[in-house]
């Protein structure tokens, strides 16, 4: 059952890469989104830190929690504004990406903090190097985010 758990990180990263190619490049992003995305990103970069370094411990995980809470509530932090310029079909992947914030977190945290032992079936040493992956390409993800939408030669959001 593990082995299929990084099959969300996969759908996750289609539905982004959907969302930015088509979606955001589209439309353009007025300040607010091309600020408020990479924090979103910056959150999420947050708590697969976190996976990787916080000790197995009961603090540990209430940390962790606390963070990925923190990180599945800002997230939505741009509805109001999406409402009035996305359409049906960005606002139906966005929901979509919402459903699957919370399932990437628990099974980063899972890894993490789940009991060591053979009936979780977890490869500490594939959980970590998968986990590092993730990381480093959440990490490319919020640096291309910040380039690109906040460069000198960032596109500009068409007026409402």
């Amino acid at each position: 059952m593990w082995r299929l758990a990084p099959l969300p990180f996969l759908i996750h990263a289609l539905g982004m890469l959907i969302d930015e190619a088509w979606f955001h490049r589209r439309r353009g992003l007025p300040a607010w989104e091309r600020w408020g995305h990479p924090l979103d990103t910056l959150t999420v970069l947050a708590c697969y830190a976190l996976a990787l370094s916080l000790p197995g411990t009961r603090a540990g995980l209430l940390i962790y929690l606390g963070a990925a809470a923190f990180s599945c509530l800002f997230i939505i932090k741009d509805e109001w504004i999406h409402v009035h310029r996305c359409t049906g079909g960005e606002m139906g992947l966005h929901a979509f990406l919402f459903m699957l914030h919370p399932i990437l977190l628990g099974i980063a945290g899972a890894w993490r903090f789940a009991p060591h032992g053979p009936a979780l079936e977890i490869d500490r040493g594939y959980f970590h190097l998968f986990l590092a992956a993730q990381t480093a390409l959440t990490a490319a993800f919020l640096a291309y985010q910040l380039l690109y939408w906040n460069g000198p030669w960032k596109p500009t959001a068409p007026s409402p």
